[in-house]
């Protein structure tokens, strides 16, 4: 008797991304909010340094440090949350790092004056920022239901967006008040995002595949029926453990994997695992981030027209606008299309920017004149553009790149359940181990923590002795992307684990990749048609013998 499936609901699950997607809504807020605090009256009077004129500033070493803090947090934290999520669980691993952050986020607003103070409050929040967004991605990915699991992680990055939107637009709302709630109010707020989080830890289920990885089957087994919104005897909840189950098998053969493993030659591991860490980097330099930690004091300094926090706020906007087309061109025009694009519009946008802005802006505190107004509308109008085609390609391209070996056993698993047992079983043992991807992807992520913490540390002091031409820089970044992009990177769409697998083995040519047809999946189909004729004529014969 054939079981009649139930027909699967991902509202509960939804819900759940909405939440644990706020830990990007962290992680972005907390990247905007000190963008507007650094020239924020009262907070250059309590942190600043007193200038030979008697007036208090914030030179560009105490920006770096104030700033570049954060981000040192959140490497060590992104790495700390690996030992956290297997000890303690995805749940009790969110649980610690949401209280690890607002930990950090309460010694800031408590901050009177003192710079140490305020420092390793930053610090404190950004280990816990670092852990979440490592966390929330995992958590997301373990939990969704697999026809959803691309739509989560775009989500989890208009979280990111939304949060530095919303940073920008508090710190507009909030900057001309005479004391320290200019900057208390929109740093304390973060005690609210934390506090939400924290929450979560009485509704939040613990995930599937960390349950089976600890052998609590029948856990797991309720947790995919309940976000799946069906009976617990539904075949969709067999079929989903078989299937994590044979991933945690293949991740675990052959013991624990090393570092070493990363840049093996063995099935061009050294590569894959370079190219995820070489678009990290880049996007890192491709100079969105100077715009999101130095665009008020960046636009203070230039003398623009415009307030600095009206700026900060269009970037903001343009941000969260620039993920509508990214949604659809990602596949739409793959991804060695969407970087190559990306990286000349911006080195466009950089150049000009960069030129316009040393030859015509004024000095600081002079009188504007008409071609200083002009070339200050130049600058703003190509930091919009490029902020606006850095959240359309380069934001978003890397993460799916790096990703993509992850996520795509999942899509393979699901193109045809009777089938996925064999495919898995032929061809995963020639592809590289599961259990590699969870380093090479750390791998990746700590390359973009670190140029992070690099940008965030030297930024300011560059810009304080060169002006607009640092810009420049990021010209030279994004071009060398290019190149990069179209010698060494090669398209991935709507390629299955396997496939890619076999991709980096034929020995194709990246910019020959576009028009390439990967043979594993027709050549199994060829056998499988062979053995499935070879046991219909069996049959027949025992059949002919039989009577």
């Amino acid at each position: 008797m054939t079981m009649t499936r139930a027909v699967p609901h991902s509202g509960r699950a939804t819900l759940l991304a909405v939440f644990i997607a706020f830990g990007g809504f962290l992680f972005g807020y907390d990247i905007g909010v000190i963008s507007g605090c650094l020239i924020m009256p009262d907070f250059i009077d309590r942190f600043g340094e007193r200038g030979s004129d008697g007036q208090m500033f914030l030179s560009p070493s105490r920006q770096s440090i104030i700033t570049s803090l954060l981000s040192a947090g959140t490497f060590v934290g992104a790495l700390g949350q690996a030992f956290t999520s297997d000890r303690f669980g995805r749940r009790g691993s969110i649980l610690i790092w949401s209280a690890i952050f607002t930990v950090g986020v309460a010694i800031q607003t408590g901050t009177v004056r003192s710079i140490v103070q305020l420092t390793i409050g930053r610090f404190i929040a950004g280990l816990g920022v670092g852990a979440l967004s490592a966390i929330v991605p995992l958590y997301n990915g373990e939990t969704a239901p697999k026809a959803l699991r691309g739509t989560f992680l775009v989500l989890y990055q208009l979280q990111i967006i939304t949060g530095i939107f919303l940073s920008y637009v508090l710190d507009l709302a909030t900057h001309s008040i005479k004391n320290s709630a200019s900057w208390r109010v929109p740093v304390g707020l973060q005690l609210v995002w934390g506090l939400a989080l924290l929450s979560g830890i009485f509704f939040l289920p613990e995930s599937p595949r960390h349950l089976l990885g600890n052998n609590k089957v029948e856990e797991a087994r309720r947790v995919i029926a309940d976000l799946n919104a069906v009976p617990l005897d539904d075949p969709l909840v067999s079929e989903t453990v078989s299937e994590l189950q044979y991933a945690l098998n293949e991740e675990n053969a052959g013991g624990k994997a090393t570092w070493a493993e990363c840049f093996s030659s063995r099935n061009a591991m050294w590569k894959r695992t370079g190219n995820g860490m070489m678009l990290q980097f880049i996007q890192q330099l491709n100079g969105q981030n100077f715009y999101y930690y130095y665009g008020d004091t960046f636009f203070a300094s230039s003398s623009v027209s415009l307030s600095p926090y009206v700026i900060q706020t269009i970037l903001g906007a343009v941000s969260v606008a620039g993920t509508i087309p990214a949604l659809y061109l990602i596949e739409a025009w793959g991804r060695r299309r969407s970087l190559l694009t990306g990286a000349i519009l911006e080195a466009i946008c950089a150049i000009i920017a960069g030129l316009v802005g040393h030859f015509t802006l004024a000095p600081p505190n002079t009188p504007l004149t008409h071609r200083n107004k002009q070339g200050g509308d130049t600058l703003i109008a190509f930091a919009v553009l490029h902020v606006f085609s850095f959240s359309i390609f380069w934001g978003p391209t890397p993460w799916v790149y790096l990703g993509e070996v992850g996520d795509n056993i999942d899509l393979m698993l699901t193109a045809d359940c009777h089938l996925c047992t064999k495919y898995s079983l032929v061809y995963l043992g020639q592809s590289f181990p599961l259990r590699v991807r969870p380093k090479s992807i750390a791998l990746g992520s700590a390359t973009n923590w670190l140029w992070n913490f690099l940008l965030s540390f030297f930024a300011p002091r560059i810009s304080n002795d060169i002006g607009p031409l640092i810009l420049l820089i990021f010209f030279g970044m994004l071009i060398f992307g290019y190149v990069y992009v179209y010698l060494c990177i090669p398209e991935t769409k709507g390629l299955s684990l396997e496939e890619v697998d076999e991709l980096y083995r034929s020995g194709v040519k990246p910019w020959h990749s576009t028009g390439w047809t990967p043979r594993l999946n027709e050549r199994f189909h060829e056998t499988e048609k062979t053995n499935e004729e070879r046991r219909s004529n069996e049959m027949a014969a025992a059949t002919k013998s039989a009577a």
